[in-house]
């Protein structure tokens, strides 16, 4: 029986963990802050859930347009949000999916040591510190193993000049402590982190200036996306300013100023530090296992999760690959599939669709604006306005698209942007497309229900297929 050890919970352990026990290895997680990592704990569960109040919130900011009075009368039908409540749902389901994942680790049968772990022993142990008996002094435990794979993610970048406070000044990890709305909010980062909670305070009754450091909100996503976005952010009231990098934040009593690099400066009642995030990739014992990291601090892999030492393998945003959840389950599979002898796929990125989740969603897969033509200068594309949708003209839709990129000659489809709400359940069928490497005619030749936002990707095929012609 192959022994497998895994430093931390997230989706790149526990997934790995779930495989390994399933082929029959002995599998031990080591985790320090709580199964389910910070994607479940205190980022992607946590953030999606309160994304999922403010999409109320904007339903109803759009109803009067479909027939629906909202408000006229005596008692409004919505005041506004109790961020209390709001919260105290937010944690209660994390805690919930926390507590789903380790009750299945259980019944694998993988074992779970809460505590600190690091490389030893060349990396052939896990040294695993544990919580101590309240003397404030910690049990160290050894953990033998044939593999190691190494997924202790990534935690809020923060800026010498604006240390959150976890009251005023917040990472994105300490929101969920507020127990009331931030009257103005100011946040720091137009990255999807940045967009995804300045969108959601929007739309939940916060006044949002968002700054960027660069000429447009989402510098690294589809550009016609991200213009998009930036319409609606500002049709609806929030203040963006673009080509501004913040130099310093600073509470004074209730109320924050972030002063821009150019002198000028920005009040508001809170402040969120959406500037990035930092690899977990301290204190882990990797120079002396051998364990080579890139610059920025970020594991080294290969396609198949394999670092720089024999037996060591590391899985998740620890290694900057792509900081999502679905690729850091992948790379802790495959992992898992190398390390036991099994056959095993590289992971291949051109083939994961992504999600931001504002409102509207933008799901991307393959081939973007951002990237084709660095990638491939040969290429087709078509963009379908979301508003010459039926489907979406009886929703109320009107901002978004289709656009779908395609090879010349063989007509393959490269890639895909859906611009919609709900982008991130229309992305399926591009992916499926990207991944199979099915032709424009192939996917327009498949039957979509009328009237139907799908219906968009097969009249985005069928057009391409005419400009081939």
């Amino acid at each position: 029986m192959t022994r497998i050890a895994i430093i931390g919970g997230g989706p790149g352990g526990y997934e790995a963990a779930l495989v390994a026990a399933r082929l029959g290895a002995e599998v031990t997680i080591v985790d320090r802050d709580g199964i389910g990592g910070a994607a479940v704990l205190t980022d992607c569960v946590p953030s999606k859930t309160l994304i999922a109040t403010a999409d109320v919130m904007t339903t109803f900011e759009d109803a009067p347009e479909l027939g629906v009075r909202i408000g006229e009368d005596a008692a409004h039908c919505v005041t506004g949000v109790d961020l209390a409540r709001v919260n105290a749902r937010v944690k209660a389901l994390a805690a919930k999916q926390s507590e789903d994942i380790a009750e299945g680790l259980a019944k694998a049968g993988v074992t779970v040591v809460h505590g600190a772990g690091r490389l030893a022993d060349g990396g052939a142990t896990v040294e695993v510190v544990t919580p101590g008996d309240g003397a404030g002094k910690g049990i160290v435990e050894k953990v033998a193993a044939d593999a190691v794979i190494i997924a202790t993610g990534a935690r809020p970048r923060e800026l010498p000049s604006g240390r959150p406070d976890g009251e005023r000044i917040l990472t994105w990890t300490q929101l969920y402590d507020l127990d009331e709305l931030p009257e103005d909010l100011i946040v720091v980062g137009s990255g999807v982190t940045g967009a995804e909670f300045a969108g959601a305070y929007q739309a939940l009754g916060s006044q949002v200036t968002l700054v960027s450091s660069r000429d447009r909100v989402l510098p690294g996503e589809d550009e016609d996306a991200a213009r998009v976005l930036e319409e609606v952010f500002q049709r609806r009231g929030m203040r963006v300013l673009s080509r501004s990098r913040a130099a310093s934040a600073v509470r004074e009593g209730d109320r924050v100023t972030v002063t821009l690099e150019d002198g000028r400066t920005v009040q508001g009642t809170h402040c969120l530090m959406a500037v990035g995030s930092l690899p977990n990739t301290e204190d882990l014992g990797l120079e002396a296992a051998g364990v080579e990291r890139t610059p920025s601090g970020h594991i080294l892999v290969d396609r198949v999760s394999r670092t720089t030492a024999a037996g060591v393998y590391a899985a998740g945003d620890c290694t900057g690959v792509l900081p999502l959840a679905s690729v850091a389950a992948m790379q802790g599979r495959i992992a898992v599939y190398h390390a036991l002898g099994e056959a095993v796929w590289p992971i291949n990125l051109k083939r994961v669709s992504s999600n931001i989740f504002t409102a509207p969603e933008i799901a991307t897969v393959g081939r973007t604006t951002f990237n084709a033509e660095s990638d491939d200068p040969k290429f087709d594309v078509v963009k379908l306005p979301l508003d010459t949708n039926p489907r979406a003209k009886m929703l109320g839709f009107h901002d978004g698209f289709v656009k779908l990129y395609a090879r010349p000659g063989s007509g393959t489809i490269l890639g895909g942007v859906i611009v919609s709400p709900r982008a991130s359940e229309l992305i399926h069928p591009v992916s499926l497309a990207v991944d199979l490497h099915l032709t424009v005619d192939q996917v327009a030749a498949v039957f979509t229900v009328y009237p139907s936002l799908s219906g968009s990707i097969a009249e985005a095929a069928r057009r391409l297929h005419k400009e081939e012609e």
